[in-house]
């Protein structure tokens, strides 16, 4: 009988260091999946995810869904084992999404600023879509630069010396055009109020001979309009294509969705360039798991797109925002569009 017990309990305890280091031990992977998908058309905790004011807006139905892909860290062996062997999630090495060396606050701060610049990209290519008129605005101000105590992130940039700025192009070039220590005259907008002041610019950090003033402009709707973006704790610039699509639709007559459920990725400058993401995979699951039909890919990401095509749903290729309006208007009207395949 002590033979007996003695031998199960030899084989128990490999069993039970095994069970005790698979809990407790963490591997250097962490498992992508499918994250949330939220249509751009609707709503979100009672706001509107893509809110415009002072603009007449036409009705929309249907779905432009914006796709995230979902992160889990901190995996233990048995964990990540489980999503390996789940088929709906991916295991990458950990230093692939959180570099080494870079503090978790930080790398977090970078994809939120990411997801804002694609916000503000989102609606600058929407407005030149339909040719409605912008302003220039102040992005951001530098901390040591010339104008840190004069001007502030969102006010509206009018004149540089009374010469009208209506691109960013026209203040760099009128800025660029000063020496340094000359000073200019800064006509802006502050809410509702119009305020001149007088700056002296600094020199160039990158071209000693040139003015430097030390914001960052870009553009963003005229007033009365406004457009704002109610999405929280999303990082990275990938909802870019959906947001400007979701603004057009709002913005110009008909439905671009065609009252379907189409999804779709893909990050967007000003000019309307679509760009590639990451997890194109796992972003076509959530999209079709959530009711998709017509999944826009990104060109960039076609080849990695149609490995894993989920059963069920259309890939639409497209380059930029041009395409991407023209091939939903395809799809409302019957007609083949530029696929992955």
């Amino acid at each position: 009988m002590n033979r007996r017990i003695l031998t199960l309990v030899a084989a128990l305890i490999p069993v039970l260091v095994l069970g005790v280091a698979g809990s407790v031990f963490t591997v250097p992977f962490v498992a992508l999946g499918p994250g949330p998908t939220f249509n751009t058309l609707g709503e979100v905790e009672g706001k509107q995810v893509v809110d415009v004011q002072g603009a007449v807006l036409d009705p929309t139905t249907g779905n432009l869904n914006m796709t995230t892909v979902s992160v889990r860290d901190g995996l233990n062996i048995f964990e990540a084992f489980g999503f390996w062997v789940s088929g709906q999630h991916g295991l990458v090495p950990r230093a692939e999404v959180y570099p080494p060396g870079v503090p978790r606050e930080e790398i977090d701060k970078s994809n939120q600023q990411d997801f804002k610049d694609s916000e503000g990209n989102a609606e600058v290519a929407a407005l030149h879509f339909l040719n409605l008129p912008t302003v220039v605005l102040v992005r951001k101000v530098g901390d040591d630069g010339p104008a840190k105590d004069v001007l502030a992130a969102g006010d509206e940039l009018i004149s540089i010396n009374g010469a009208p700025v209506t691109t960013p192009k026209d203040l760099v070039a009128a800025v660029g055009s000063q020496q340094p220590g000359n000073q200019i005259t800064v006509a802006f907008r502050r809410g509702e109020t119009e305020q001149t002041a007088n700056i002296t610019l600094a020199a160039r950090p990158d071209d000693a001979a040139k003015g430097y003033l030390g914001l960052t402009p870009t553009e963003g709707a005229r007033p009365p309009m406004q457009v704002a973006f109610n999405l929280a704790d999303i990082g990275g610039p990938s909802a870019g294509l959906m947001f400007s699509l979701a603004l057009i639709d709002k913005l110009s007559p008909g439905e671009l969705d065609g009252g379907k459920f189409i999804a779709g990725t893909g990050t967007i400058d000003q000019d309307g360039k679509v760009g590639p993401i990451g997890g194109i995979q796992f972003k076509m699951m959530a999209a079709r798991d959530a009711g998709a039909e017509t999944f826009l890919v990104p060109a960039a990401n076609c080849n990695e797109a149609k490995q894993r095509i989920p059963d069920g749903l259309r890939l639409v290729k497209i380059e930029n925002l041009n395409g991407a309006v023209q091939s939903l208007n395809d799809i409302n009207a019957g007609k083949q569009t530029v696929s992955c395949g």
